[in-house]
């Protein structure tokens, strides 16, 4: 009975395990339908589009997370391993400087042939200063010669030379920091003596008319440069070097092209107003008789408009002819106040003067200026 029982049993999970048949109590089926049942009501409500949105930017933001890790964690390592290597490197510059340690009479030796040094750089630099002084003295005395200038044209190293002579002037004129620098300068250094030679060199080849000729065509940049220093130097300043640079552009302006040439730069009245100011009676002297030449171009009318008789100038002017203890100052003055009287006269002439006629009412050119 027992055995046949057993069978049964036995039969009956074996068709349960083949049918995939499971025994529950009535009670727990009711009661998971119920919880399916609310499930079904109730996941709708929660599984929505935000939630899984959610879980995907979870998901996203734990495998950042985990990347994040490994790229700290080989950060590390790097750190780790620079460390290493600034420690090394560290200690090698350690073991440099203790095996090239210097005792204070190394270092007291080394100071005194870094002074030894600059007292042979600053005893080169003098000596070629002075070197060039007594080069360009000798070169300005000898240029005073016709037949001298017409051998350096002929050269033809003139263009080098005029460059070089241009940017030294403009250097100097630049390094001009103050009264106290000035008042150096106007002591007989032989800095300045070499920039006064260069600019005497430059005045007799401009005396001579074939340097006037080569200066009015192929120079132009120098003759700038002339202008433009003249309207950095102020007052009272360097009056050897201006009365150079004037003499220099007023033997220029002799020639037809130099004249036409300087007279259309801008800003040359006032720097000539400014000029008459200066408080040097050489300055001032040739700076009338640079005026004077100005006024014998064609484009002398357009200075007709700036003679009024309450401008400044014009005062000057009647004073240095009037007051002026110089002779020659005060003889250019009274011409040059003659000349602007006829050419303001003629211009403004009802009948209509040509300008052949106002240039023949001026007064004639001096000779050349060395």
């Amino acid at each position: 009975m027992a055995q046949a029982t057993e069978t049964k049993v036995v039969a009956l999970c074996k068709k349960e395990k083949n049918d995939s048949f499971v025994k529950v109590r009535k009670r727990d089926l009711e009661r998971l339908s119920t919880e399916v049942m609310q499930l079904r009501d109730f996941l709708p409500k929660v599984m929505n589009r935000d939630l899984i949105e959610m879980l995907q930017k979870a998901r996203s933001a734990e495998k950042m997370k985990e990347r994040i890790g490994q790229e700290q964690e080989q950060l590390k390592m790097e750190c780790l391993h620079l460390r290493s290597r600034l420690d090394a490197a560290q200690s090698e510059c350690q073991k440099e400087r203790e095996s090239h340690s210097w005792c204070p009479q190394e270092k007291l030796f080394l100071r005194e042939q870094l002074w030894e040094s600059r007292e042979r750089l600053q005893q080169q630099a003098e000596f070629c200063t002075e070197l060039g002084a007594a080069s360009c003295t000798l070169l300005w005395s000898a240029s005073g010669k016709e037949e001298a200038v017409r051998d350096i044209l002929v050269e033809g190293n003139l263009q080098s030379f005029l460059s070089m002579a241009g940017q030294i002037l403009e250097s100097y004129v630049k390094s001009l920091d103050g009264e106290a620098r000035a008042e150096q300068q106007d002591s007989n250094s032989h800095e300045q003596q070499f920039v006064l030679a260069l600019a005497g060199v430059v005045t007799n080849v401009a005396a001579v008319t074939c340097g006037r000729d080569y200066l009015s065509g192929s120079a132009h940049v120098l003759l700038d440069t002339l202008i433009q220093l003249l309207e950095l130097l102020k007052p009272g300043v360097c009056p050897k070097l201006k009365v150079l640079m004037l003499m220099a552009l007023y033997n220029v302006s002799i020639n037809v092209k130099g004249l036409k040439y300087i007279s259309e730069f801008p800003g040359l009245p006032s720097l000539i107003w400014t000029l008459l100011a200066d408080g040097d009676n050489e300055v001032c002297l040739h700076a009338l008789r640079l005026l004077q030449s100005l006024l014998l171009d064609e484009g002398a009318v357009a200075l007709v408009p700036l003679l009024d008789d309450t401008l400044l100038p014009l005062e000057r002017i009647r004073m240095l002819a009037t007051s002026s203890r110089h002779p020659a100052l005060r003889q250019t003055a009274r011409e040059t106040l003659e000349d602007l009287g006829s050419l303001r006269a003629s211009c403004l002439d009802p009948i209509g003067t040509t300008f052949d006629q106002v240039k023949n009412t001026l007064s004639p050119k001096s000779n050349t200026q060395r």
